[in-house]
């Protein structure tokens, strides 16, 4: 009786699971967009047009540059904006990219260092980095000289920051967190 029990356990289990995974998966096709977690892929909203810039006040989060906490980046504008859970601009700040600009997309934060050497030998610190582009790194980080990166320099993916805004990037960008990128 005790090897019946446990089969009949073992099939209710069995049906269970496979009845949670059914619910989940079609729960997840009806989730919009808007409310699915960013993912590598560039994303239809934020590629396929420039984001919409409020020409009075330049600095402005672009409209359609995503939701809940984030990093903006704008590869056009050479700006970064820190947005926190409530749609809220913490900080914005200009940046001095590499030659090697990301596409439009939606990524996440990968890996952090400290401080390391950049591929243009010049000693950084507070180094976020989310994507890749042709096996070259590309991230946030602030030279410790205060030194940029050369304009258009073909090997770097650095997008350099001042000091104080590499500070407030490391505290804000920890490893998962969105980091949208647009024109």
């Amino acid at each position: 009786m005790a090897g019946t029990s446990s089969g009949i356990v073992a099939g209710l289990v069995a049906v269970s699971v496979g009845t949670i995974g059914v619910l989940a998966y079609q729960a997840d096709a009806d989730v919009p967009a808007s409310l699915r977690a960013p993912s590598a892929s560039a994303s239809p909203s934020v590629a396929v047009t420039k984001a919409p810039r409020d020409r009075r006040h330049p600095t402005a989060l672009p409209a359609n540059s995503g939701k809940g906490e984030r990093v903006v980046y704008s590869v056009d504008d050479d700006r970064v904006w820190l947005v926190n859970d409530h749609g809220r601009v913490t900080r914005t700040f200009g940046v001095h990219p590499g030659g090697v600009d990301p596409a439009p997309g939606s990524y996440w934060v990968t890996s952090r260092s400290n401080a390391i050497t950049g591929s243009d030998g010049v000693p950084v610190e507070h180094v976020v980095r989310f994507t890749q582009v042709d096996a070259v790194t590309v991230g946030f980080s602030a030279a410790t000289r205060n030194k940029t990166a050369d304009p258009g320099s073909p090997r770097t993916g650095a997008i350099r920051e001042t000091r104080p805004d590499g500070d407030a990037m490391w505290q804000f960008a920890t490893i998962g967190v969105p980091v949208v990128v647009i024109r």
